[in-house]
């Protein structure tokens, strides 16, 4: 196995910090030393269980881009009645999961709510299993937001699709995915704390900022140094001005507020050389003295 020197960006530690997950480190520095994926499972004594976890973990991070399935095109094909009558009779895994569905969703499903679940399984290829934690986590979004009711099958059916997309297919791609949603909410609502916003949700666009605040992988004390700036310069939170200054932050390699304090240095006004007004500098002064 090589064990060649590795050399790991910032944002990339932040990530494998923040993920908690000691086999997800371990496959990351195998694989960016150059070692051989096919042989990452023996190499590091890992079971394919916990291989494949700490593989999912690595793709939700963004760390690790395998060869995965081709993104889904296009909408599902429109099935039939007939088409799921004849799965009720002959597809066990369709008629319980038609069931486990029901019994989540707490209310009967009509013809074309069962038309999209016969999709998950024929078009986008996800497991029964795979499918219910998908409804749980479409219900749990929806109470985190404040919703009273259960997501729509066509809500569900959205979200199925960017699974399929990324890969979202295993249970341990989906329990990475979970929990990688889970940290991210609970960074954001330590977020939502240091911009002092109590009592509603972020809209779709100060939401989108604050994600992209946290997946570049600033020091929450870093976002609350930003936010200081920001109100003391236009008064209030204006976030528009607080991104330029953590994008600027960002392209500098500014992530911690040690890092801030030492590298944004405000630029100094030019001086002679001995830090005292030059020559020229006192004359012009003394001639607009002179001429009142």
């Amino acid at each position: 196995m090589n064990t060649a020197q590795v050399n790991i960006e910032q944002s990339d530690m932040h990530k494998l910090l923040s993920a908690a997950n000691g086999d997800a480190a371990l496959l990351y520095l195998y694989l960016r030393s150059g070692n051989d994926p096919a042989k990452a499972g023996q190499a590091l004594n890992l079971s394919q269980t916990r291989l494949s976890c700490a593989g999912a973990t690595l793709r939700q991070l963004g760390l690790w881009q395998d060869e995965r399935k081709m993104p889904i095109i296009g909408e599902r094909p429109n099935y039939s009645e007939r088409d799921v009558l004849s799965a009720m009779d002959t597809d066990r895994d369709f008629r319980s999961l038609y069931g486990e569905i029901q019994r989540l969703l707490g209310r009967p499903l009509n013809t074309e709510e069962m038309k999209i679940i016969l999709g998950f399984i024929r078009y986008l290829g996800l497991a029964p299993d795979v499918v219910c934690v998908l409804v749980c986590y479409c219900k749990e979004r929806a109470r985190r937001k404040g919703s009273l009711r259960n997501p729509s099958l066509r809500t569900i059916e959205k979200e199925a699709y960017a699974w399929a997309e990324q890969g979202i297919d295993t249970m341990e791609e989906a329990a990475a995915f979970i929990q990688q949603q889970n940290q991210r909410n609970s960074q954001l609502g330590k977020l939502l704390q240091v911009l002092q916003i109590r009592g509603r949700n972020l809209t779709p666009g100060e939401e989108k900022y604050a994600r992209q605040w946290l997946d570049a992988g600033f020091e929450m004390d870093a976002i609350a140094m930003a936010y200081e700036r920001t109100c003391l310069n236009t008064g209030a939170l204006n976030w528009a001005y607080m991104n330029k200054i953590l994008s600027r932050w960002q392209e500098s390699g500014l992530l911690t507020v040690e890092q801030i304090k030492n590298g944004d240095k405000k630029p100094q006004v030019p001086k002679g050389a001995s830090g005292q007004l030059g020559a020229a500098e006192l004359e012009s002064i003394q001639r607009m003295l002179r001429e009142g």
